[in-house]
């Protein structure tokens, strides 16, 4: 036997997370009605309407679908407001009865939310690898479009491939725990917004995989999945660069990703699309000259395009806790997450006052009081004030013509300042790295007013002062 009364062919998913516009979203819903084999009907209407899930609260009176021929009908539900979790409901009006409580059944779709859709890119720190076991439980309102194309509750790992549709990024080896659903969590309890994610990553996968400019796979297969979710996001959390890491993908970093940042924003027509980014880890493999010099320049390279590209955000991650080489542990990944989200609070949705940005280098002077000159490296964004609690740890590295100058001492010297004292004069132009190698020191100067590392620079070239 057949169904009867109103059947839904095109929807929303369950659980499907629709993107706002201006604190509303619209869903178009289509179908067909079916009558009863033992009653005749002269004229039948459907009707759709959207209640709260939780409670049943009407949230969009019912409304009469347009009835097409062959029993086909449809309607588009705009005015949604930003919130949920939704039902959507449909009935079927047999001869005008006034009792819309005793229509005909019709489909409904459960547990879908109006509010911000976020898509996860990168590599495999964005695909999520955190291993070992940390308290980071599903939560209602937080959504994941799974790589079987369903929309599902988000749960580790994100970027497991069971049934999957998307094998460009199907991972070899089963992922683990993300930075993301910490992420929602914090964004969905000061907003009370819904937040999706497309995990789009692939471990591994270099720049160039991702700018259209170059190979671009995972650029298309990243538009594809937006698409498939309506093709309107919030934003992208963007976590990689460690395959970029060597002498010539380093150099041409933030030229390709700018180029990443405006094919994205061009396709989707969203020019000031925010962009959150994580500057690298550490990677604890053995070490080498040219291997640190990469790294430097990549982390280097992410913190200019956070300076110089409208809506590019970056937080610090090399305080983060690691479960192997290169990967960030559970524990890492929900500081990590929380940093991003607290950066999305301040800048996005206006919602906090809370500082949420690192320290970062923003000038390098000389001091010529002394015989042999000191170098003062100053910082913006320091909320409260920095302090060492790795004195004696090599965090800064100066470097003329001549090669490397060995530090005497480097001291914090007020809340944003820091001081170099070097061990002989220097010849030439003279640079400064901060925490730049592969493995930097584990005791990187704190900001007391976040407790938030400094940022990672490189080659920044030392100046006269004013």
């Amino acid at each position: 036997m057949g169904q009867i009364g109103v059947i839904i062919q095109q929807c929303p998913q369950h659980w499907a997370i629709i993107q706002q516009e201006k604190g509303f979203g619209s869903v178009a819903i289509s179908g067909v009605w079916a009558g009863m084999v033992d009653r005749v009907i002269h004229h039948a209407q459907v009707l759709a309407r959207i209640v709260h899930e939780a409670d049943g609260r009407i949230v969009v009176p019912w409304q009469t679908c347009r009835m097409q021929e062959g029993q086909a009908w449809e309607i588009l539900l705009d005015e949604i407001p930003a919130g949920g979790l939704y039902r959507l409901e449909t009935c079927l009006q047999i001869d005008n009865h006034p009792a819309l409580e005793w229509a005909a059944r019709g489909d409904m779709i459960h547990h879908f939310g109006v509010g911000d859709i976020w898509v996860i890119a990168g590599q495999s720190n964005a695909a999520g690898y955190g291993k070992g076991p940390i308290q980071d439980a599903p939560q209602l309102g937080i959504h994941l479009q799974r790589h079987n194309g369903i929309w599902d509750l988000a749960s580790h790992p994100f970027n497991e491939s069971t049934a999957s549709i998307h094998y460009e990024n199907r991972e070899f080896a089963n992922p683990g725990h993300s930075p993301f659903l910490a992420f929602g969590k914090m964004i969905q309890d000061k907003t009370c917004l819904p937040i999706g994610f497309l995990q789009t990553a692939f471990g591994g996968s270099p720049l160039k995989a991702w700018n259209p400019e170059e190979d671009g796979f995972l650029y298309r297969h990243m538009m594809k999945i937006i698409a498939s979710a309506g093709g309107k996001v919030r934003g992208i959390l963007w976590y990689q660069g460690c395959s970029d890491c060597n002498p010539e993908e380093s150099s041409s970093y933030l030229e390709r990703f700018e180029k990443f940042v405006q094919h994205v924003r061009r396709e989707l027509n969203v020019l000031d699309l925010p962009i959150l980014t994580v500057q690298l880890n550490r990677c604890t493999d053995a070490a080498t000259i040219e291997g640190d010099q990469s790294w430097g320049r990549v982390r280097e390279a992410q913190r200019q395009a956070a300076l110089t590209i409208p809506e590019v955000y970056m937080v610090p991650a090399l305080d983060s806790p690691l479960s192997d080489t290169i990967h960030n542990s559970p524990a890492g990944n929900i500081i990590i997450g929380e940093r991003l989200a607290k950066v999305a609070l301040g800048h996005l949705y206006s919602n906090t006052l809370e500082p949420a940005a690192a320290p970062n280098l923003s000038s390098v002077v000389w001091l010529n009081g002394d015989r042999i000159p000191s170098i003062c490296l100053k910082f913006a964004n320091v909320a409260g004030y920095l302090i060492a609690i790795g004195p004696t740890d090599k965090v800064f590295s100066v470097e003329d013509a001549n090669g490397e100058i060995e530090l005497t001492q480097w001291e914090i010297t007020a809340r944003d300042e820091i001081s170099l004292r070097l061990s002989r004069s220097p010849e030439g132009d003279t640079f400064v790295h901060g925490a730049y190698e592969m493995n930097p020191s584990n005791h990187l100067p704190l900001d007391t007013g976040t407790y938030m590392p400094m940022l990672a620079f490189y080659k920044q070239q030392v100046k006269l002062g004013e």
